[in-house]
């Protein structure tokens, strides 16, 4: 592993005091000349020696897995099965971010934008191979609400005009589109999907059913928030185009936990949040445009003229840390060695062991449709009798389980969702709690 992963072989750091001078190639750097830049890690280093001597590495291998439960820095006193709002990084992506601000520090106006700010080019390509798409498609953006937030106030409007969207998206979206409601008088419709479907052409045809004349902008979560419901978002985005209506997709809780890539799902707009499955560092996203569209997207923030048709118009945001996106590269390593398939489906053995012991109790509900079509790491679960909130509270006070509690008016639950750490002793942990919850109650 590297701090500067990319660029010419003669590449050379600028002249500085720090160096008196002398110019260090890129080659030095890899070699580990420059103990600032150097860097490897034991436990990747032991994982991807595991994998090689083991072949394929099965969901329910523990002995692959305890290496990947050792590469986080956690607090075992608690379960955290609240992964979906933000997941811990690994001890690499740390140890990278901690360098690259310690670095960085030594001269801010020198080390940063001269030496480590370059180096998102290397992050966008990455991500841009991760996602299956072109380099100058991919803007690196502080989270999901940014990137998805340029693009909702990126399309210009009429009043009157429609923007469609469901009544399960996620709250910041859903106040974007009325600011502009409020601004400019466009008007935001919102269909009523159903939250635990049979079949995925529901979700289509609900959203199909809320077009009019008026739509002229779509969003869609690919993956709802709420309950981990997977949305046909190849299908939605298909039906669109054949109206000539732009989708914008959602993407925060479906990228890097389940493998797909940009063309498995035809969109055109697209943003996610890192600090998520992907375990980057917290105030990491990212935003997909496809590159004919690109010119017609305004920039949430200024940008100039010339900029029009590149990418990076989206990430003009002023000053900001170069080692938060830089940190990247260590956590995309991560997901990659682990690999993405095998991640989704360690995911879904997680879920199904705990499930498995509930599924059959009659006061036991799950909003989540447990087919793998429809969901993987994101289960939302409720006791009938027993507020979601209380069961919630219940879970941390007497057995230090942390979860998030989920309500909506058709639905309420907990949200579960294990990550790549879990252990299987905290998984039965806490569908020992469930039952006794389920059985005796928790006054």
């Amino acid at each position: 592993m590297t701090v500067f992963g990319s660029g010419s072989e003669n590449w050379k750091e600028p002249s500085s005091p720090r160096n008196n001078g002398i110019m260090h190639t890129r080659r030095e750097f890899l070699a580990g000349a420059i103990p600032i830049i150097a860097f490897k890690n034991d436990t990747l280093r032991l994982v991807e020696s595991l994998i090689a001597k083991t072949g394929e590495v099965s969901a329910e291998d523990e002995q692959f897995w305890m290496q990947i439960q050792e590469a986080f820095t956690l607090d075992r006193t608690m379960i955290n099965f609240n992964n979906g709002g933000v997941c811990p990084s690994p001890r690499v992506v740390q140890d990278a971010l901690i360098r690259y601000l310690q670095y960085q520090n030594q001269a801010p106006s020198f080390f940063m934008w001269r030496n480590l700010e370059p180096e998102i080019e290397s992050v966008r390509k990455r991500l841009a191979r991760a996602f299956g798409c072109d380099g100058e498609e991919i803007a690196i953006t502080r989270n999901a609400s940014e990137a998805l937030e340029i693009c909702l106030n990126g399309f210009d409007l009429k009043p009157g005009d429609e923007i469609l969207t469901t009544n399960q998206d996620y709250p910041r979206m859903i106040t974007t589109i009325k600011q502009r409601e409020l601004r400019e008088g466009v008007k935001m419709v919102q269909v009523n999907p159903p939250p635990t479907p049979k079949t995925q052409q529901e979700l289509l045809r609900a959203i199909e059913n809320g077009i009019t004349e008026k739509t002229k902008l779509i969003l869609i979560c690919q993956v709802i928030f709420m309950t981990g419901q997977i949305y046909p978002v190849r299908d939605i985005c298909r039906m669109a185009a054949k109206r000539n209506i732009p989708v914008i997709v959602d993407g925060a809780h479906a990228f890097a936990q389940f493998p797909f890539l940009q063309s498995d799902l035809e969109c055109e707009f697209y943003g996610t949040s890192l600090h998520k499955w992907l375990m980057a560092p917290i105030g990491t996203g990212m935003l997909f445009v496809k590159n004919s569209r690109i010119e017609t997207l305004w920039p949430l923030m200024a940008a100039n003229k010339e900029q029009a048709k590149d990418i990076r118009k989206f990430e003009e945001i002023g000053t900001h840390p170069a080692a938060n996106h830089n940190a990247i590269a260590e956590a995309l390593t991560f997901h990659e060695l682990i690999g993405p398939q095998r991640k989704a489906e360690r995911l879904r053995y997680l879920r199904s062991r705990w499930t498995t012991k509930l599924i059959n109790e009659p006061k036991v509900h799950f909003t989540t449709n447990l087919s793998p079509e429809h969901s993987c790491g994101i289960t939302t679960v409720n006791i009938s009798g027993i507020k979601s909130a209380d069961l919630a509270a219940w879970l941390w006070d007497k057995h230090r389980i942390f979860v998030t509690t989920i309500a909506h008016d058709q639905f309420e639950g907990i949200r579960v969702t294990p990550n790549v750490y879990t252990t299987l002793d905290e998984i039965d942990r806490f569908s020992a709690a469930m039952l006794t919850a389920a059985k005796q109650g928790i006054a």
